[in-house]
């Protein structure tokens, strides 16, 4: 079976918006906020749902290579992330213990006076299989942006 340009486009752009639904599922309902990197991993994600919308609107290929684009940029924004987590690299000195934090852990910075709390980059909330959400993310992106691929040679 041969999927048509626009079921391409439809998958992949769902899968960016079932990508998003999950996030926010995990923050609103499991409680676990984002951290900064969290937060850029969902921008293209929103970019690729919009794309998708023109996509399927307007022929040609341009379209569904920027969603391509955007998905493997939030892919490469979850392997970064995932370093970071890891421990293979210092991630944004605004959210991770080795920066301009002075080495502090997430409870420290909660229980400092500020507004609110900075939830660590390099700290992993939840995983499954050996695998962050950040990790997860980059996995599940790059399999979209080979829809996203698919679709852009797809003459149909």
């Amino acid at each position: 079976m041969t999927l048509n340009r626009p079921t391409l486009i439809i998958l992949a752009a769902g899968g960016s918006a079932a990508m998003l639904i999950g996030a926010l599922l995990f923050q609103y309902v499991g409680e676990m906020a984002p951290c900064k990197l969290c937060y850029w991993q969902r921008y293209p994600h929103v970019a690729a749902v919009v794309i998708g919308v023109l996509a399927l609107m307007v022929a040609g290929r341009g379209l569904p290579l920027l969603g391509a684009l955007a998905a493997g940029g939030t892919g490469g924004i979850g392997v970064y992330h995932t370093g970071v987590e890891r421990g293979w690299w210092e991630g944004p000195a605004s959210c991770s213990g080795g920066g301009g934090l002075g080495g502090l852990s997430g409870g420290d910075l909660l229980s400092l006076d500020a507004p609110t709390g900075v939830v660590m980059c390099d700290e992993v909330p939840w995983e499954m299989l050996s695998l962050s959400m950040a990790s997860w993310n980059a996995v599940i992106s790059f399999g979209l942006m080979g829809l996203w691929l698919l679709a852009a040679r797809s003459r149909v």
